[in-house]
């Protein structure tokens, strides 16, 4: 996100939320390293989950509704809406309580992270970012979405 925050969108700072849950959510490497292994500044995957729909409702409608806004057109909205929907079945299954490793163990999950690197992926190249740059912690986040 070394370009981020890009305000050329009208909701930047909701898009900023979601590249960041789905950059993490994709990357196994992250999840060994860093959910897996404790370290702080990266919350946890429900953490990521949270970050993925509660601004933006994506466990309610679909990304479809954000184009324009959110998201640039509806290519971008429905690799998010697939990423969205597996990684929310896997929640509802373990629980938002459960451990990083049971979201790492489950089924599932191998799909979920394809999908959240193919949505990633589009949304990434999109703003004109690199797409394999690791996940920046919450606290740079914050940084880049404070008002000015």
């Amino acid at each position: 996100m070394g370009g981020m925050p890009l305000n050329d969108m009208p909701w930047w700072r909701w898009r900023s939320n979601v590249r960041s849950a789905l950059h993490m959510l994709s990357d196994p490497v992250f999840h060994h390293e860093c959910w897996l292994a404790g370290q702080e500044g990266y919350g946890d995957v429900t953490d990521a989950v949270y970050r993925l729909v509660e601004d933006t409702w994506l466990d309610n409608w679909s990304a479809e509704k954000y184009v324009g806004t959110i998201f640039r057109d509806s290519g971008e909205s429905a690799l998010v809406d697939v990423a969205v929907l597996r990684v929310l079945r896997i929640m509802h299954q373990v629980g938002a309580d459960a451990p990083v490793s049971a979201y790492l163990e489950h089924h599932g999950w191998p799909e979920a992270v394809r999908a959240a690197r193919e949505a990633h992926v589009l949304l990434a190249t999109n703003d004109g970012d690199d797409p394999d740059a690791p996940p920046r912690s919450l606290d740079v986040l914050r940084i880049m979405t404070r008002t000015a």
